[in-house]
């Protein structure tokens, strides 16, 4: 396993521009882009802009803020109220990880709804970024022959346990070496993020995300004025167009305020845990230190920040 004290490694929203760019990029290339961007880059030079941008990330502060602005204002309109679009920044000296006490799992799946509900996820069609899997006592840990759609009478069930599963927010992330147009990548506190603006929605991630971690919108997401959280991060839970890939942030809207993911506060049995991994007093170091943890896959060494451990 993993050193937790080694060295990590660290556009507006408009239809037009999802669409133009989406399909230049999937249908033709970055040939076909750049081609088109040269025919028109002397009658349209918000267009070309628009095409060959800087990705939000590698804005200015003051593009970032008018982005951010322009953000806000469409989808207070959209949703009849006010929206906070943030862009709270890594906290130095942070990087986050996650732990989670698979004997005390009781397989309630307060934790999805929690996450759907804070992250405005799709209502319909359904979209859960936390897969709760029921898994056989005789068995043991067996993600292969797991059930995630388990609709027992009452839980937890005598012969099941329970491993809740979502983004490992891992050190070595696959998902981020296969996207085309780095539309995903891991900031320094850990935290694998996605700007919803840049994806083309070529779905390689999810290809790539051993953890099935990744969610496709293949409709426009639906969420109404009253369930929407309008409190919201530029990297994490805004509304998401139709056409992109969406998953778990850790709440980054939340942690990068010194607050619990929701799934955290919301478990009934304590089975969530959460923490700075590079502080010693840190709950999650505890773990570390006193817990016989693991992670998913170790095999595939993607190195997640996401551990398991039997304390009960």
């Amino acid at each position: 396993m993993s050193d937790p004290d080694r060295e990590y490694d660290a556009a507006e929203e408009n239809s037009d521009h999802r669409v133009d760019r989406r399909s230049l990029l999937v249908g033709g290339g970055l040939t076909a882009m750049a081609a088109v961007a040269a025919t028109v880059a002397g009658s349209s030079s918000g267009f070309v802009e628009r095409l060959l941008g800087d990705r939000f990330e590698e804005l200015s502060p003051e593009r970032k803020a008018e982005i951010l602005d322009d953000l806000e204002r469409k989808y207070s309109q959209r949703f009849g109220r006010d929206v906070e679009v943030a862009d709270t920044a890594p906290m130095e000296g942070v990087v986050f990880g996650y732990g989670l006490d698979i004997a005390r799992c009781v397989g309630c799946r307060r934790c999805v709804y929690a996450c759907v509900d804070e992250n405005n996820q799709s209502r319909d069609p359904q979209i859960h970024w936390i897969r709760v899997l029921r898994m056989e006592k005789e068995h043991g840990i067996e993600l292969a022959g797991s059930n995630a759609y388990y609709e027992p009478a009452e839980v937890p069930e005598p012969d099941a346990f329970y491993v809740p599963v979502a983004c490992q927010q891992c050190r070595n992330p696959a998902c981020v070496k296969v996207c085309p147009v780095k539309a995903t990548w891991q900031e320094p506190d850990g935290i694998v993020v996605i700007d919803y603006d840049w994806c083309i929605g070529c779905r390689c991630c999810m290809s790539a995300c051993p953890y099935g971690a990744r969610h496709f919108n293949w409709a426009e997401p639906v969420i109404s004025s009253e369930e929407l959280n309008p409190k919201t991060h530029y990297l994490g839970n805004r509304p998401r167009p139709r056409g992109v890939v969406e998953k778990c942030t850790f709440c980054i809207h939340r942690v990068r305020e010194g607050r619990y993911p929701a799934c955290v506060e919301i478990c009934p049995v304590g089975a969530r845990k959460f923490g700075n991994l590079l502080d010693e007093a840190s709950e999650m170091r505890y773990l570390m230190r006193e817990k016989r943890v693991f992670v998913l896959k170790e095999e595939l060494n993607t190195q997640p920040r996401f551990y398991y451990f039997f304390a009960t």
